[in-house]
């Protein structure tokens, strides 16, 4: 039996920083956007270049053992180089690769992450393997063992075990977490509420929770002072859709201004930890699967795990590479004894 079972992807990441690269705002009457560019037709140089294994099954699996859990992981990859390197990247980590899907027919996972002077990415992302988990290839007995599934996003034809993996675990029951994706969520509320009636957690940023619930922060309201409000009251509507089920817990992040969680009767709001920013890629892995491990380590309180999750996520960001800043428990408590002002708040 083990503590946690992941299941997502994993991708060869290849991580390329330009000091060429430029930042453009576009601005419409209701939205902003912004996008990364480099000059056209130009031979772009290259500052820094590195590469590491990633992808949500493989970043959650990773976090979970650092954290302590017994930990096994299911993804599915193709028998190349990139699989090589990323059964390679495995060797000295206590975590169970038993359940993973090997198929020679298909490539593995690889993206390219083009890294921004601001430290944020673009992913230029070939899904591969990671789109074509068939229910034939999970091991339901293993899922059946485990204490808790954490599902990452998943994409392509994968998202169709989601519903089966979900009900699964709860008629078992296994504690289940969902941090859905956008591939899940772009097919309609509808198929997204069978998941999350089997979810225990549930884990969206606040865009993918706008697109799920079709609900946007309108406009005119945008400008509500953070300190007088900390959630903002489309957020608040966002949260009551998403729950469907009476012990559930839904959490959603908000950028700069952090992380919010409900549980049907008060909401969390929890600030950003700060710190230094080098690539944001997994943040969000680190945050989801350390809030889901840290409700069980501060006996289901959902305010100091949203802090606990914080301080990983900063972890997370400050290296290149989205586990190499990963942080144990014992050095995430470490932390928050160093900075006793960061704390949540509960509001109505």
């Amino acid at each position: 039996m083990c503590d946690v079972i992941t299941i997502g992807s994993a991708t060869m990441d290849v991580f390329v920083e330009s000091d060429d690269a430029n930042i453009v705002s576009v601005y419409t009457k209701n939205k902003k956007s912004e996008f990364m560019s480099y000059p056209y037709g130009a031979k772009v140089e290259i500052e820094d270049f590195t590469s590491q294994v990633g992808g949500g099954g493989v970043n959650t699996a990773v976090n979970f053992a650092n954290l302590g859990l017994k930990t096994s992981a299911i993804f599915k990859i193709g028998d190349d180089i990139y699989s090589d390197g990323v059964l390679e990247s495995f060797k000295g980590r206590d975590i169970d690769l038993s359940n993973i899907i090997q198929d020679k027919k298909v490539s593995t996972g690889f993206s390219i992450i083009l890294v921004s002077f601001q430290g944020d990415r673009t992913v230029l992302a070939h899904r591969g393997a990671n789109a074509m988990i068939k229910k034939s290839d999970i091991n339901f007995d293993a899922i059946k063992s485990a204490k808790l599934l954490y599902i990452a996003p998943m994409n392509g034809d994968s998202t169709k075990v989601l519903d089966d993996i979900a009900a699964f675990a709860h008629e078992n029951n296994v504690y289940v977490c969902f941090n859905a994706g956008s591939t899940s969520i772009k097919k309609g509320f509808n198929y997204l509420k069978k998941i999350l009636s089997n979810a225990n957690i549930v884990v969206m940023n606040k865009d993918e929770a706008a697109l799920a619930t079709q609900i946007q922060e309108r406009p005119d309201t945008r400008d509500v002072k953070y300190s007088e409000e900390p959630i903002h009251p489309d957020v608040k509507e966002m949260f009551k859709k998403l729950k469907v089920g009476e012990s559930q817990i839904i959490v959603i992040t908000d950028g700069k201004h952090g992380a919010y969680a409900y549980d049907g009767e008060k909401y969390y709001v929890c600030p950003v930890f700060d710190g230094p920013v080098v690539s944001t890629l997994g943040a969000g892995d680190a945050f989801a699967s350390t809030f889901c491990a840290a409700l069980n380590r501060t006996k289901r309180d959902i305010g100091k795990s949203l802090m606990y999750a914080s301080v990983n996520s900063a972890g997370a960001v400050s290296e290149f590479g989205a586990t190499q800043g990963l942080l144990t428990f014992d050095e995430i408590e470490a932390k928050l004894k160093e900075f006793p002002d960061y704390t949540f708040k509960i509001v109505k």
